[in-house]
């Protein structure tokens, strides 16, 4: 088991499952930071109910893969700041519905019980063909309901760059 600090984040993350099977991230990790909490994360395939919300944007149907979130679920995605279930799937349809197509893929997925890490590339495909394929990194936390890990009770991500244009 590897403690991630500052220092060795950047060269622990892009190890591979074989190498690094488990990790434990201590917050506070900064010099003279109390370590008051450890999350023990282990690397694993994602579980169907991400899989099921991906591919539910994917296909912009925006269906019951949206079911992994507690109906009071809050997400903050990029500058995104919304609240509940139905918000949630509202606003992401309204996004992906501006003139674009997606392919979600996993490069990495870490389980820390009730906080969740993936790690990935979309693919985004305008629909106006003169348009250039960009595929820009994600990383998204979910945190779990602390009674049922299958329920995100708070999705923070990042996607981007976008362009450098």
């Amino acid at each position: 088991m590897d403690t991630i600090d500052d220092r060795n984040l950047l060269s622990k993350a892009d190890t591979g499952a074989a190498n690094s099977p488990q990790v434990s991230v201590a917050p506070g990790s900064a010099p003279g930071a109390a370590h008051e909490d450890v999350v023990t994360f282990k690397r694993t395939d994602p579980p169907d109910w991400l899989l099921a919300m991906w591919k539910e944007i994917d296909d912009k149907t925006f269906g019951k893969g949206f079911d992994c979130f507690r109906e009071d679920a809050i997400c903050n995605l990029g500058v995104a700041d919304w609240h509940g279930r139905e918000s949630i799937r509202a606003n992401l349809e309204a996004f992906i519905d501006t003139g674009f197509r997606t392919h979600h893929r996993v490069v990495d997925y870490l389980d820390g019980g009730v906080l969740k890490v993936f790690r990935g590339i979309v693919t985004m495909t305008p629909d106006d063909k003169s348009k250039p394929v960009v595929r820009p990194t994600m990383t998204h936390f979910f945190q779990m309901d602390p009674s049922d890990h299958s329920k995100v009770t708070h999705w923070y991500g990042a996607v981007g760059p976008v362009s450098f244009t």
